[in-house]
């Protein structure tokens, strides 16, 4: 079965792909396994020089990438651009501080000397999606590579054209053939991968289920996986908080990317005494954003990538509507050509609604109210998700409540949630559990080897 490249704007096949065969793909094994074996000996220098120059590529033709990204998945171009960008920074980033985050580490025991010392595994399979289909690569393939391991990157299968362009950066940067390879295959030929005994971890960014099989597979060959799945943030606003920042913010950590994204703010649990003031302007917020064209510099979101999520979000919208929740704004699909969804936002949410326990994967708000921080903290820790969180307050009480009690991965007190090269990011629960950025990141894929000298 082929693989297509369909926009979501109009439905239109942009470009369809053959998957690799069998003997296809058992070369690209081959030429990894290979490449490993050299590649692991390149310096730091040669890496960094080949990760520097591939965030040159990223700069000069951005606006190329972005047009590629919006076509195959919506997000309007602006944001597409942004990402491109942001992929460069961490190439920038690594290049740096992969030599200092990776360097041997002295310890301190009774042998005349202890160190522990970071080496890479080999190949490294990495399964990501199609919501950030250039920065979910790069956040794996650029610390991957500068540890000296080698990534095959199995994309979503609605964005080959990402895909492809990504190994095509990584080659005119001159990072050795084999050290990056796309695969265009099905998700049907991931566990065959994963058992392969030349690949020696795995990575995925994506749904519950997926990480569950994923893991699974691994689990049962002894593998190391880092799984980054989904989440239902909660965006909770105290009487204390500045609640003009706390509003605007709130759009764009709702309607980011079309809604599209597992750290979005997803539950705006609001302190009784500012939720009339809150839910108003957030609502007049709601209304004045723009739905349509994502090529168009004005359109604030653009449509779902596939008709199958904008299926799904508007069944989770009727099944909340039907448990006895209010609609203020939206709530419906758009009467017009595409995945389009109205920007909605939901309240008075009976308990057991889906909204309590299930992650919206589009630009849906759902509203709740509660007498105080305690209780805020009791409904955003009620779901089986922990990926991050994010708390409005000024008072340094509550602050260090919500950092300690708050069962996240990353607790971000008056910002919106997000990722960033300086820090580790992941989540906890069923959003998954392993760690990428950072030092943290870096050093999941190596062996940690211990060294005693007498």
């Amino acid at each position: 079965m082929a693989i297509a490249s369909i926009n979501p704007v109009t439905g239109e096949v942009l470009k369809t792909f053959e998957p690799l065969t069998d003997e296809e793909l058992e070369l690209k094994l081959e030429l990894a396994d290979r490449t490993f074996a050299t590649y692991k000996h390149t310096s730091f220098t040669d890496r960094a020089q080949w990760l520097n120059q591939a965030a040159d590529i990223l700069e000069a033709k951005k606006s190329e990438f972005g047009i590629i990204i919006t076509l195959e998945m919506g997000k309007t171009l602006k944001s597409a651009i942004a990402e491109v960008e942001k992929c460069a920074n961490l190439c920038r980033f690594y290049a740096e501080h992969a030599p200092i985050y990776l360097a041997d580490t002295p310890a301190f025991t009774d042998a005349s000397r202890t160190l522990i010392r970071y080496q890479p595994l080999g190949i490294i399979l990495a399964v990501m999606p199609w919501n950030f289909p250039f920065w979910q690569v790069f956040r794996f393939a650029v610390p991957c590579l500068m540890a000296g391991n080698v990534g095959l990157l199995k994309h979503a299968s609605n964005v080959p054209q990402c895909a492809l362009a990504i190994a095509e950066i990584f080659r005119l940067a001159g990072v050795p053939e084999g050290a990056f390879q796309t695969l265009l295959i099905g998700a049907d030929r991931v566990a065959k991968l994963v058992a392969d005994p030349r690949v020696k971890a795995a990575t995925l960014t994506g749904s519950e289920p997926a990480g569950q099989s994923l893991a699974a597979i691994a689990g049962h060959h002894l593998k190391k996986v880092v799984l980054e799945l989904g989440g239902s943030d909660p965006f909770i606003v105290l009487k204390s908080a500045d609640l003009d920042l706390a509003i605007n913010t709130a759009v764009t950590a709702r309607v980011m990317n079309n809604g599209q994204t597992c750290i979005a703010a997803k539950r705006f649990i609001l302190e009784e005494a500012i939720a009339d003031q809150f839910t108003e302007k957030f609502v007049e917020k709601f209304k004045a954003l723009k739905v349509g064209d994502p090529m168009q510099s004005e359109t604030d979101v653009g449509p779902l990538a596939t008709p199958q999520i904008l299926t799904e979000l508007d069944l989770q919208v009727k099944a909340s509507t039907e448990a006895g929740a209010k609609v203020l704004v939206g709530g419906y699909r758009l009467p017009q050509e595409g995945n389009f969804y109205a920007p909605t936002i939901l309240a008075d949410i009976p308990l057991g609604a889906p909204p309590y326990q299930e992650e919206f994967f589009g630009p849906v708000a759902s509203v709740f109210r509660v007498k105080n921080i305690g209780e805020a903290i009791a409904l955003a820790n009620s779901t089986n998700f922990g990926l991050g969180a994010s708390v409005w307050t000024n008072d340094p009480q509550e602050i260090e409540l919500a950092i300690e009690q708050i069962e996240a991965g990353a607790v971000f007190v008056n910002s919106m949630v997000k990722s960033d090269p300086r820090i580790p990011f992941g989540g906890i629960k069923r959003s998954g559990y392993g760690r990428e950025l950072g030092i943290e990141g870096i050093r999941e894929f190596v062996n940690i080897k211990t060294i005693w000298i007498n």
